[in-house]
């Protein structure tokens, strides 16, 4: 077995980072370099284990190596790990189905399976571009997103992109989109009837060119974990078919009870016209997703051949994904995930309350098993005080993953209560550290 030294010196020789400066990265990174894994925390070449505070980019809301889906990976692949999906079908990908539409919000009845969280968002792009066209309407080719929206990696999903560090060098190669504003964390609160009337006016303005409006619900995730109201998603919902337009909810982040319902859309008691799954789908297992959609988009596409769906991914319908991930929904189900994390989730709401009242921090927030806090400094996504809670977090044994000057957790859903107090404690005591200016020297490398 290769060396912790070997190990980092032929990862920096040929492998290439996500978000990551590679130049700083090769000269002067120490990564950690994971070996296993095993319910909320992970272990590294040296031993240390750390509880995984964003149960890694949000995709193992049971934790590591949950034994029931190991059992059941095991299992289908002694029968069958993929075939070709077109024109075939298999047991795990059609069971699946028809679980995924069981937890759904009403009306979403069709089932379209992919790789990831960015293309579960352009297969529904591409969907709703399809669908006015083929019943007349090829003019409507636009998108609506939120200021600082963040949707995934693919060209097409970019375009709907409201954070600028990651579109702007794409911008002249993107669909075209227009950016509305955010609205607040309550109706109440300024601002949100001019969120409201921006939304309205783009809808009146250009509705005959828009084909969707694209909303993370309630939570946009990579934004830095900012929470909006869900009386918004029921305004959206009118106005979309009030001007044709769908709607599209991006459960990507938000799915799977990471802010306490099964789904965000329960939150406003909305369901959109179509709706992207993945992250925790398979548990972090295996990468798959799905688009779940309405019979009213699913019925655009039948009669004449050229009226089908023509989109496809090699590996869409993954049998040894869709045997995990059906395993994924039984198990929250039957080890009643959801109701046992809500006491879970009052004392995470209750820790980044308490941060947000400290001197020198502001809006601590939680919803579900989400929990935030931001440093009063006007950096955002590339500021580094959260990096710096990231390295003291790590000498106590937790990893943390910040967005710029935005502390957060996204634990497991079923995390240990004696870990869940551990990592809480952890990320108090890393705030209160950099929040007293000792905290470790800032690194350039680090993913921003």
């Amino acid at each position: 077995m290769a060396s912790r030294d070997e190990v980092v010196a032929l990862d920096k020789r040929r492998v290439w980072h996500p978000y990551t400066p590679m130049r700083q990265y090769v000269e002067e990174g120490t990564p950690l370099v994971i070996e296993r894994a095993e319910g909320a925390r992970i272990w590294d070449a040296d031993g240390r284990s750390f509880i995984d505070g964003n149960a890694s980019w949000w995709t193992c809301a049971l934790g590591h190596r949950h034994p029931r889906l190991m059992a059941r990976l095991k299992a289908q692949s002694e029968k069958l790990c993929h075939v070709a999906f077109a024109g075939v079908t298999h047991e795990p990908a059609a069971a699946l189905a028809e679980a995924l539409v069981e937890v759904a919000p009403e009306g979403l009845g069709h089932v379209f399976f992919s790789d990831d969280g960015s293309t579960a968002v352009e297969v529904a792009l591409k969907m709703s571009l399809q669908k006015h066209h083929n019943e007349g309407r090829p003019d409507k080719v636009g998108f609506v997103a939120l200021v600082d929206a963040f949707h995934g990696e693919t060209l097409g999903v970019t375009g709907l992109g409201g954070m600028e560090v990651f579109r702007r060098p794409f911008s002249k190669a993107t669909l075209p989109c227009h950016h509305v504003p955010r609205p607040p964390a309550q109706p109440s609160d300024e601002g949100f009837a001019e969120a409201v009337a921006a939304l309205t006016a783009t809808l009146e303005r250009h509705g005959d060119t828009i084909a969707a409006v694209v909303l993370e619900p309630c939570v946009q995730g990579a934004a830095g974990m900012r929470f909006y109201a869900p009386a918004y998603l029921q305004i959206c919902r009118q106005l979309c078919d009030e001007h044709d337009v769908m709607m599209i909810a991006d459960e990507v982040f938000t799915g799977y009870g990471r802010t306490g319902p099964m789904w965000a859309c329960h939150h406003a008691g909305v369901s959109p016209d179509m709706l992207c799954t993945a992250k925790a789908f398979t548990g972090g297992v295996l990468p798959m997703a799905a688009t779940l959609v309405s019979d009213r988009v699913f019925d655009a596409f039948l009669g004449e051949k050229e009226r089908a769906f023509y989109y496809g991914h090699t590996f869409c319908g993954h049998a040894l994904g869709a045997a995990v991930a059906s395993e994924v929904l039984a198990v929250f189900r039957e080890e009643q995930v959801l109701a046992r994390a809500e006491a879970k989730a009052a004392r995470i709401a209750e820790t980044f309350t308490r941060l947000g009242a400290h001197e020198g921090m502001r809006n601590g927030r939680a919803l579900g098993m989400i929990g935030a806090v931001d440093f009063d400094t006007a950096d955002g996504y590339l500021g580094k005080k959260g990096w710096r809670v990231y390295d003291e977090a790590l000498k106590r044994g937790a990893y943390l993953r910040p967005l710029g000057d935005t502390v957060y957790v996204t634990p497991p859903l079923n995390i240990d209560d004696d870990e869940l107090t551990t990592l809480l404690g952890i990320v108090e005591e890393s705030v209160e550290v950099v929040r007293r200016d000792e905290g470790t020297p800032d690194r350039a490398w680090r993913m921003e």
